[in-house]
């Protein structure tokens, strides 16, 4: 007689399943848990940048005074848009097949997940167009743009001490550089060439994970910044940057934006669908960005390696 087949017996049992989701589609991006943001009432900021100081003059006893002109401002606008997707469950799935997981609790933390993920995205390549906010490539003053070679050059410490001194903003303290992770194995080989810099040298983030720094200043990973990037014949470039992050005065660096009363994701519970037997929850974001000084942001385009 036939032993029962290796098939025919799994029929009689079930795997076991483990409760929880492993995440396989990651990105890295500490920097997203350390800026700043801030709550403004209405759908956007205004605010004023200097453009011209008023003059002065040195005056001689019983001179004219002829140093009359005011100072001039300008005015930007940071406006607030919505990232939103619904969540939506069959009645009968979520009764029958929640028993390990629930359905639609995994599906409501897929979606804010995916808010995060677009927002830190948009945060660097966002154009504005199409409900989208402005990102630090639109946003990013042509003056503070680092000249590059012509069809683009590896990363050096030259490079980054010339960004370093473009930042004029609090003083010239500069908190932050921010990079893929390519570029970052670049500095680390830069820093095994000389011999006596500690390729450890770290900072530990309010959330206890450490990034290496670079003149005591914090390097942080992001993989959302582009690698495919056009530099002259390059067509596999990217970006550096450097700056400042604001500190609650709304003046300087780079904040970002959510509306009063409702920062961060929001998660409501819209209820019935009209003609389905399907369960609605709405996972939303109210967000923006603000770049306050523009001499709190420099980049560095053209990188190759």
């Amino acid at each position: 007689m036939a032993s029962v087949t290796l098939a025919e017996s799994a029929k009689l049992t079930l795997n076991e399943l483990h409760a929880g989701i492993i995440e396989n589609i990651v990105d890295v991006n500490p920097i997203y848990e350390y800026m700043p943001f801030h709550e403004i009432e209405g759908n956007a900021l205004a605010y004023n940048r200097e453009n011209a100081l008023g003059d002065v003059q040195f005056l001689g006893v019983d001179g004219t005074i002829t140093a009359k002109a005011a100072a001039t401002f300008t005015q930007v606008t940071s406006s607030l848009t919505t990232l939103i997707g619904d969540a939506e469950v069959n009645g009968l799935i979520q009764a029958t097949r929640s028993n390990f997981q629930d359905q639609t609790a995994v599906q409501v933390a897929s979606k804010a997940k995916s808010i995060g993920r677009k927002f830190q995205q948009n945060m660097i390549i966002g154009d504005g167009t199409s409900d989208t906010f402005s990102g630090l490539i639109t946003l990013m003053p042509a003056g503070q743009i680092l000249t590059s070679a012509t069809n683009g050059q590896n990363i050096s410490l030259d490079i980054l001490d010339a960004l370093i001194d473009m930042i004029k903003d609090k003083d010239g303290q500069v908190d932050y550089l921010m990079m893929p992770a390519r570029t970052i194995r670049a500095y680390y080989a830069l820093l095994r060439t000389l011999g006596g810099a500690s390729i450890g040298d770290t900072v530990q983030l309010p959330s206890g994970k450490k990034i290496p720094v670079y003149r005591d200043i914090p390097i942080f990973r992001n993989d959302y910044i582009p690698v495919n990037q056009t530099q002259g014949s390059a067509s596999t470039a990217t970006t550096v940057f450097a700056g400042t992050f604001d500190d609650g005065s709304m003046t300087h660096g780079i904040a970002g934006l959510s509306a009063v009363g409702s920062a961060g994701v929001r998660v409501v519970n819209v209820g019935e669908a009209e003609t389905k037997d399907n369960t609605i929850t709405r996972v939303k974001m109210y967000c923006g960005l603000a770049l306050f000084s523009q001499l709190g942001i420099a980049c560095a385009p053209g990188i190759l390696n």
